[in-house]
């Protein structure tokens, strides 16, 4: 992709973009550069999409044939149209993990999409990419019990039986959760995975692939990398796959090239299709979507690295992949770490818990501050923690904790729908940690203070 013509199509086409540029004085004909291009302002949000009716966001003031729903930090909806063309050009990414991890060009395959249904991005979605693999001559089959756990393991022993493996499509802490905890024949199936919306480690992967019975975790676990701005950005291949696991034990090499020691999601996506940049530390991206957007900040923590500099990087550290993976770049992702946390793949955002904290029945006890982290436990199951500080001479007691707990999970019920909807009723209950006023570990008197970890 040309991100210079696809900036004047868009710019053509697009009334809300015309009018974004008009009111920075930026005439599109003096854009005729790369250089010209990485200069012009960025979009977001806050700047662009919610500012202009729906109509003047999609090319020639057209609405798409489907839409997609997300849920911002308070609850209000942001709305982003696609097409049928659009599915079609994304479904180059299930493409590249079907075929060239899963074989599935020629083994028959199940594929059990188990990522919530309805207007968010991830069920429906999914379904089309499948279907138009199917299309294109695959041998899959597609089944959609979504998230609901009766429908899956009604659906899963009566059909998987008649194909070569079965692929589970879903958010890594769902599926690990289904396969931990029901007692099915997984090994005889052939299992695969494919992730999106949450960062895993790698001994998640190992663990999981162990569980289900997956021999090869490099080519059995993919992961996606996914928004409901724009669809899915990129994958995992088997060659990004060996590239983490190598740099996964080696935290001093991953910081030299991440900037820390934390394993971000690591893919490969194709800049004929996504233009990815970097900017102090987070990511933009151009393309052509339902609502094309360019230099669109989605706030993402990562960076971008150049193909021939990943395999030079770590040659220079002493390791030699064994897989060949598509000579395109390699994008970097931490998550919205500053902002939200990711649980199930729900954006937790700090306004959502601070609403909870704000409730009369327990604002007298808490100072209103806290610190929210998904942490996993010895057996990689992963919890939404959130550390609260009491008001200054209250002592941690059981009730409060429940009080708290309770306010704070009615509230991300109330006002976050992709929680409601993607995080199964068991886990959404929060696990609470009280401390007394100023403990020093998540409270320090006189620092700025961050809200996740």
């Amino acid at each position: 992709m040309d991100p210079v013509e696809l900036f004047h199509q868009v710019a053509a086409t697009v009334p809300a973009y015309r009018a974004f540029l008009a009111e920075n004085h930026i005439n599109p004909e003096q854009v005729t550069t790369f250089q010209d291009f990485v200069g012009l302002p960025m979009t977001s949000k806050e700047n662009y999409t919610h500012r202009h009716p729906l109509p003047d966001l999609c090319r020639n003031g057209t609405i798409g044939d489907i839409i997609a729903v997300s849920s911002g930090s308070t609850g209000v909806p942001s709305f982003w149209p696609r097409s049928a063309a659009d599915e079609r050009v994304i479904a180059a990414r299930f493409e590249e993990v079907f075929r060239d991890s899963f074989g599935a060009r020629e083994r028959r395959t199940l594929a059990v999409v188990c990522f919530a249904l309805g207007t968010w991005v991830g069920g429906l979605f999914t379904v089309n990419c499948c279907r138009h693999l199917a299309e294109r001559g695959y041998p899959i089959t597609v089944v959609a019990p979504g998230t609901d756990r009766r429908e899956i393991l009604r659906v899963i022993p009566e059909l998987a039986p008649h194909f070569d493996q079965v692929v589970l499509l879903g958010y890594p802490p769902f599926l690990k959760n289904v396969i931990d905890t029901e007692d099915l024949p997984w090994a005889d199936w052939d299992i695969k995975l494919v992730t999106a919306g949450e960062v895993f480690s790698e001994e998640w992967r190992t663990l999981v692939a162990q569980r289900a019975g997956i021999a090869d975790p490099v080519r059995g676990i993919a992961s996606l990398y996914g928004t409901a701005d724009a669809g899915v950005l990129g994958n995992e291949t088997p060659l990004s796959v060996e590239i983490r696991r190598f740099l996964s034990t080696r935290p001093d090499t991953a910081r030299e090239l991440f900037g820390e020691s934390r394993l971000p999601t690591l893919i490969q996506y194709d800049p004929k299709v996504r233009f990815f940049e970097e900017h102090e530390g987070t990511l933009l991206f151009s393309g052509d979507n339902g609502i094309p957007l360019i230099r669109y900040h989605i706030a993402d923590e990562g960076g971008v690295v150049p193909y021939e500099d990943m395999l030079g990087f770590v040659r220079r550290h002493g390791f030699e992949p064994a897989a060949e993976g598509p000579e395109r770049p390699f994008v970097y992702v931490f998550g919205r770490s500053h902002f939200t946390v990711s649980y199930y793949g729900a954006n937790v955002y700090p306004e959502n818990i601070a609403v909870g904290l704000e409730q009369p029945e327990v604002s007298g006890s808490v100072t209103g501050k806290f610190v929210m982290e998904v942490v996993e436990d010895a057996d990689r199951d992963r919890h939404l923690t959130i550390t609260v500080e009491l008001m200054p001479g209250e002592k941690p007691t059981d009730e409060i904790a429940q009080a708290v707990g309770g306010s704070i999970l009615a509230q991300l019920r109330r006002l976050n729908s992709e929680f409601a909807h993607y995080v199964p009723v068991p886990q959404q209950v929060p696990f609470i940690r009280l401390r007394e006023s100023g403990d020093p570990e998540y409270f320090p008197p006189g620092a700025k203070h961050r809200y996740t970890r």
